[in-house]
């Protein structure tokens, strides 16, 4: 592990040659991966710029140092940002190095107003950078299932509704035979429990009762199809004993799994036994603190995403600042996201 610390970064803050070098080493720990082909060999050829001075098309010196790729079917050139969420980046490895310590440090995550201010980057650039970081920090889709025991509950995301404006209010369901009807599935005709979160998103949260690994899915309702979906892509249902709350939707669901077992609120029962939701709780409340204290609000649009860096946060809690830039310089590996998409539709 290459000890990465605030009192060191500046050395790379001021040589974007030395950024370079200290990105090749985090990767590759000096043996440089073609993204192309996927060979490892201490061996690529590092192609040098014969005036000693690398510039692009428009004459502008770049610091971008390049390989060869040496197996022979291949041969393609490649460095060290390919295959990464810091490709075809502008911003200067040394920022991102900067951002990625900052990012990585930060015990309650940090804003784009705060990196914008850090970095000296438009605003813009400073959130750009932070959600390609967030990209990163998602669950690799080849993750293995949850198996053993699972805590799973969820919560709703949104301010409430008497701060907003008469118009955008949502009442939910109304009539009484509405309301009964919510009322016995669960589940309000709007997506929220009793009608009373149905202007909220609602995230449910997956932790794993021995390793303390956390997941989470934003999800567009919180009936029993949707938990079922989102459970069965991220646990070995049959092999999984499953703990919960009193919730109604969860119950034709535990009669798949090798157990269930539940603990009512509504009864002010919140631990019986072994059985709790406390960690998924603990999990939200660090969620929700961080979102209004450095966040404010964000869109329904990128939520998931915010989901997926408190999640990468609860999941490497036990590391060392350092040792956190490293899992996350992992994390960046097959992983892209582009501005267009990113603001299509905002």
């Amino acid at each position: 592990m290459i000890p990465v610390n605030l009192s060191e970064l500046p050395a790379y803050m001021r040589d974007e040659n030395e950024a370079w070098l200290l990105l090749e080493r985090l990767r590759w720990d000096g043996r440089p991966v073609c993204p192309h082909c996927g060979t490892i060999d201490e061996k690529h050829y590092f192609i040098a710029s014969r005036s000693g001075e690398r510039r692009t098309k428009a004459g502008n010196v770049t610091y971008r140092r390049l390989w060869k790729c040496r197996e022979k079917n291949c041969r393609k050139n490649f460095s060290v940002l390919i295959g990464t969420v810091f490709e075809d980046s502008r911003v200067p490895v040394s920022k991102w190095l900067f951002a990625l310590y900052l990012f990585a440090a930060a015990k309650n995550a940090i804003s784009a107003k705060e990196l914008e201010r850090q970095l000296g980057v438009s605003y813009p650039t400073a959130w750009f950078m932070l959600h390609r970081l967030r990209a990163a920090a998602g669950r690799d889709p080849l993750a293995p299932l949850m198996s053993g025991t699972v805590v799973v509950d969820e919560t709703f995301i949104g301010g409430k509704p008497k701060n907003k404006h008469q118009q955008g209010r949502n009442k939910g369901p109304t009539g009484p035979a509405a309301r009964a009807a919510a009322r016995a599935s669960g589940v309000s005709l709007h997506g929220g429990r009793g009608g009373g979160n149905a202007h909220m998103q609602p995230v449910v949260a997956l932790i794993d009762r021995e390793t303390g690994e956390v997941r989470t899915k934003v999800v567009t309702d919180v009936n029993s199809d949707t938990l079922r979906a989102t459970i069965a892509e991220q646990v070995d249902m049959p092999e999984t004993v499953l703990y919960t709350d009193g919730a109604k939707a969860y119950r034709p669901i535990g009669r798949d799994m090798a157990g269930h077992a539940w603990v009512d609120h509504g009864s002010a029962e919140y631990v019986r036994g072994e059985v709790t939701t406390n960690q998924c709780e603990s999990f939200f409340a660090q969620f929700k603190r961080s979102l209004d204290g450095t966040y404010h609000a964000v869109s329904r649009k990128h939520l998931h995403r915010y989901a997926d860096e408190f999640a990468m946060r609860w999941n490497t809690s036990d590391l060392k600042d350092a040792q956190r830039v490293q899992a996350i310089v992992d994390m960046t590996i097959g992983k892209r996201l582009t501005y267009r998409p990113l603001t299509q539709g905002c």
